[in-house]
């Protein structure tokens, strides 16, 4: 269920753990726990709370599209490429061309809505698997933007700089110079997505299609068109990252960007939502997201070997998993007393 509207009925202790977001928030805790006793004083700083805050904020943005897609059922792994396409859309028209700013920002979101597009009609259409589908749009994209970018530039690697406002708005450091200005972004999209899912209709339907997409058409929901709504936002959305990592690095490259894939689900995953589909919440996916983001830059904070740094991060995120799934089945096994008893 999508969690519309708060209930009258008096909160209890299963119905607190029942919801999505209870796992990860919990989750989320331990692994903050976790690095204060082992990272000790220096994990607390500024410093190491900015750099786990920046790296959640560019992936919280694609974590949050993406976990709506496997919430309907569906998945999409072109973002790995989508990144790299924003980021050298915006270098190479503004930068290698010299154009405005704005232009080479409107067309690199104009691209993620076009490959949305084709990802949403394709798998409607064709009823080809979103993986496969997704997966074809992965190298094609990635294939283009190397392409065109040696066509165009002759290099991988395109500078940019870009004006004062656009660095303001989309790439800047502020808070004594450690955090990026796209956490803003990250907690205005947030909020957003909880409305968009959890006080509106459409989060309704986008459980319902995950639950069951035929009984959801049969019920009226327009399952086609949501579909490929959320494909628009995933690409958009990778697009928007690259596209502030080019202002804010001033440079882009057309490697890179795939991590994002991998990253984008163990966040949502870890925060909560379902890979069979119909269940998981956006608070969720944002605690899964920091959980990620906390685990992946606070290993550097320890006196843990580096070299076993992949093996740790894999056991503490496995860990954090688990957690999730044993709190959500204690939930669901729990049954509160009745009141006048």
């Amino acid at each position: 269920m999508a969690g519309t509207a708060g209930s009258a009925r008096k909160p209890t202790v299963g119905g607190l753990l029942r919801r999505p977001e209870a796992g990860a928030l919990l989750g989320m805790i331990g692994m903050l726990v976790f690095f204060t006793v082992f990272g000790g004083v220096s994990f607390l700083t500024l410093g190491s709370i900015a750099s786990w805050m920046n790296v959640a904020a560019g992936l919280g943005i694609i974590a949050i599209p993406i976990g709506l897609l496997m919430i309907a059922g569906e998945l999409d792994i072109s973002v790995g490429s989508m990144v790299p396409a924003g980021s050298m859309t915006v270098a190479i028209i503004s930068g290698h061309f010299g154009q405005s700013i704005w232009l080479g920002i409107s067309a690199a979101l104009l691209l993620g809505v076009v490959v949305g597009l084709v990802n949403g009609i394709l798998v409607v259409r064709t009823a080809v698997p979103s993986f496969i589908v997704t997966l074809g749009t992965l190298f094609a994209v990635a294939g283009l933007v190397l392409g065109f970018s040696v066509l165009i530039t002759g290099t991988t690697s395109v500078a940019l700089t870009a004006p004062d406002a656009a660095k303001t708005v989309f790439g800047q450091f502020y808070i004594q110079g450690q955090f990026q200005v796209i956490i803003a972004w990250w907690l205005a999209a947030t909020c957003a997505y909880i409305f968009f899912v959890h006080y509106s209709k459409y989060g309704n339907w986008i459980f319902a299609m995950g639950g069951d997409k035929v009984s959801a058409r049969n019920a009226g929901i327009p399952t086609e068109r949501m579909t490929i709504i959320l494909f628009v936002l995933s690409a958009t959305s990778a697009a928007f990252v690259g596209m502030c990592q080019a202002i804010l690095f001033n440079s882009a490259q057309v490697s890179g960007g795939q991590s994002f894939i991998f990253n984008s689900i163990i966040s949502v995953v870890v925060g909560g939502v379902l890979l069979t589909g119909g269940f998981g919440s956006v608070v969720g996916i944002f605690f899964g997201t920091i959980t990620f983001a906390v685990v992946n830059q606070g290993i550097y904070y320890t006196s843990f070997d580096r070299n076993w740094s992949s093996l740790i991060i894999g056991i503490l995120l496995l860990g954090a998993v688990l957690m999730n799934n044993t709190f959500r089945k204690m939930a669901l096994s729990y049954t509160p007393k009745k009141a006048g008893k």
